[in-house]
């Protein structure tokens, strides 16, 4: 009898557990496909408060901190007001904590954290640069390292370079190598759930567009 309970147990934590799974794939899915759609701030924002909800409801999920931490310098960079990056950026930083202490080695977070150096760079640039660039490169370089595969580190250095003015080492003849190097991954990559990132390949093609 004691057998019959425990294996009576044991099937109603397995269904328990795989309804709560199925749960939490259809709730990311949902912000993934909102998350692609948001054109505006406010848009962007509800997506970052959709993540943060999964987050708190799946404590051990680091996906769905990422993607609120994503979703967040998405949302800054929309909203286009430097005044604003720093406490955005403390933000997204948050989320980032809370994802590494989830998972490490994770070459998606690494370059997370370069998009925050990124932000909190463009908040003041010219006092800023000395300071935030080379740690953006470490970060991109440690994206790289850990994930050979993963373009968006090289989507992220060719989008900085074509920004950059010529005079300064950018340009599309500087930024363009990198942006082909991305395109060529993000031919063969291949995430490692349906929820893992895919994003950067069109982006990268509309830079490299306008590298024409």
């Amino acid at each position: 009898m004691k057998k019959l309970w425990f294996l009576l147990l044991v099937l109603v934590v397995a269904g328990s557990s795989q309804a709560q799974n199925e749960k939490y794939v259809k709730a990311m899915g949902t912000q993934l496909v909102a998350m692609s759609q948001a054109g505006t701030p406010a848009a962007m924002q509800e997506v970052v408060h959709g993540f943060e909800r999964i987050a708190k409801a799946e404590k051990n999920q680091w996906l769905a901190y990422y993607y609120a931490g994503l979703s967040q310098v998405w949302h800054a960079f929309l909203l286009n007001d430097p005044a604003q990056y720093d406490a955005l950026a403390d933000k997204a930083e948050a989320f980032l904590e809370a994802a590494e202490a989830l998972v490490q080695g994770e070459s998606e977070l690494a370059m997370l954290a370069a998009m925050v150096g990124t932000l909190r760079m463009a908040a003041d640039p010219m006092s800023r640069f000395m300071q935030y660039s080379p740690r953006i490169s470490q970060y991109l370089e440690l994206a790289k390292q850990l994930n050979p595969g993963n373009p968006r580190p090289y989507f992220w250095q060719g989008q900085s370079l074509l920004r950059t003015p010529e005079q300064f080492g950018g340009g599309c003849a500087n930024a363009r190598p990198l942006l082909e190097e991305a395109l060529r991954r993000f031919t063969t990559f291949e995430p490692a759930t349906p929820l893992h990132p895919v994003w950067g390949k069109p982006q990268t093609e509309q830079l490299l567009g306008s590298c024409k």
